[in-house]
């Protein structure tokens, strides 16, 4: 479905125009009309559809109404039934809307009693029947949101980029597992990308992420979970409508800028990123009005620019961050390992192993700086090296970018760790260009030719 959404405060115009004294539903039996469905009859006669017209599935349409209301009559019927067998009854103005409350009274005792609609009802979250609908603009998007609202439904965001992985899954799971809908936006934005980095070799899988979405969908239901009832995929010219996206610096439009949090680690490697993460997460934000959401912790300084966005700008919505997806030897799944290739995609667990031997300081007591970090920094020195040794064929050179022993909130390096508080331990390295390639060697995406910058980080937990 796409940006087509009949919302609910038409079908509340429609009942107020039934309750106003126009017509009146008696004693039906699962019967199901649209109001072009009802031809004119004088008050206090009765259109009795077992007429000439008996044997067909429908009534005969017109679109004379007392009291008519502009587009009403242009809505198709909901459903059609094979001998409609009870009467549409105009009785006489003055009873018409007691009758009607009795008559939804009514329904309530008789299970079997239906009452025409004009517009799609909310499904309960545990429906068995997928129906997510897709959204590019922004207008259908909050009515749809809107009706969600009023019927008291909450909703997860989970904002990604596309390329859907395990890792966008468990997003997805948890926010399923505490609303009644989820929200997945899909949209690459260009403003957290600086000028040389790889916005135009992003990947993008629309039809793939489409399909997982809708497997997803599928294992929430049987699980009678929340379910995946909105996909917002939006245009550039929709995100930024005013002016172009600008990613320099310190570049025309508006933004938001999270000083010194985004400015440090990530921030200073890529001076524009957290800019355009809040930037978006912003506009994410107002246009979807999430009672929650949903972020992984191995971007884990991005998870603190979002909670002092939330923070500062007094956002009504909750975050939560969801542990870090991995692979089976601890390599953190991300969209842009598609680009590893074998041999890159070996080598790139290095990250993730100094990390552990940094951990493993703190686990056995060690709370200096120095002392915790060493035994990561020698084993990056020292793969490093291996690797510089190797022939061109086979090895797999990379960079460290950094390795980072800093405080859990602001994201500042620290010399010693509060043991109250904990600390975050997160490193970054660049896995560069394949030097010569080995006859049918698997290169990923782009060939080997396109440097991956790789990120981890694992928490220290407070000591209790």
């Amino acid at each position: 479905m796409g940006d087509h959404y009949i919302p609910s405060s038409q079908c509340r115009d429609i009942r107020s125009f039934i309750d106003a004294g126009v017509i009146r539903l008696c004693r039906m039996k699962a019967v199901t009309l649209s109001l072009r469905d009802i031809k004119h009859v004088p008050h206090g006669e009765t259109l009795d559809p077992i007429g000439p017209r008996s044997h067909d599935s429908t009534f005969s349409a017109a679109t004379s109404i007392p009291g008519h209301i502009p587009g009403i009559t242009n809505m198709t019927p909901i459903s059609r039934v094979s001998r409609p067998n009870h009467r549409l009854v105009f009785p006489a103005r003055k009873h018409l809307t007691s009758s009607f409350t009795r008559a939804v009274r009514a329904s309530a005792a008789q299970p079997n009693l239906r009452f025409f609609s004009t517009c799609p009802s909310l499904r309960s979250a545990s429906a068995s029947t997928p129906k997510t609908h897709i959204f590019h603009h922004v207008a259908p998007l909050r009515t749809y949101r809107r009706d969600l609202l009023l019927n008291k439904r909450t909703v997860g965001l989970v904002p990604t980029m596309g390329a859907l992985h395990e890792g966008h899954a468990s997003l997805v799971r948890h926010a399923a597992a505490e609303n009644t809908d989820v929200f997945v936006t899909i949209y690459v934005n260009p403003t957290q990308f600086g000028l040389n980095e790889d916005l135009a070799s992003y990947p993008k899988t629309w039809d793939s992420d489409l399909q997982m979405l809708h497997k997803l969908d599928e294992e929430l239901a049987s699980a009678g979970h929340g379910r995946v009832t909105a996909v917002f995929a939006p245009s550039t010219k929709t995100m930024y409508p005013t002016l172009p996206p600008d990613s320099s610096i310190p570049g025309v439009g508006s933004f938001i800028e999270m000083r010194p949090l985004g400015q440090v680690l990530e921030g200073a490697s890529r001076p524009v990123f957290f800019r355009g993460v809040a930037t978006v997460c912003m506009k994410l934000f107002n246009i979807c009005t999430p009672d929650r959401v949903y972020f992984g912790q191995k971007d884990i300084q991005q998870t603190r620019v979002i909670n002092r966005l939330i923070k500062d700008f007094h956002l009504d919505t909750q975050l939560r961050i969801i542990p870090t997806s991995r692979e089976a030897d601890g390599l953190a799944l991300s969209s842009r390992n598609v680009y590893l290739g074998t041999r890159r995609r070996n080598m790139g667990i290095v990250l993730y192993q100094a990390l552990r031997k940094a951990e493993s300081q703190y686990r056995v007591g060690k709370r200096s700086r120095g002392d915790i970090l060493w035994p990561a920094v020698d084993h990056g020195n020292k793969m490093v090296l291996e690797q510089e040794r190797m022939e061109p064929g086979q090895r797999a050179l990379f960079e460290v970018d950094y390795l980072s022993l800093a405080d859990p909130d602001t994201m500042e390096e620290i010399d010693h760790v509060d043991e109250t508080r904990g600390a975050i331990l997160s490193g970054a390295i660049k896995m560069l260009p394949i030097e010569e390639a080995r006859d049918g060697e698997e290169l990923g995406v782009g060939e080997g030719k396109i440097a991956v910058r790789l990120i981890d980080n694992i928490v220290l937990d407070a000591v209790k």
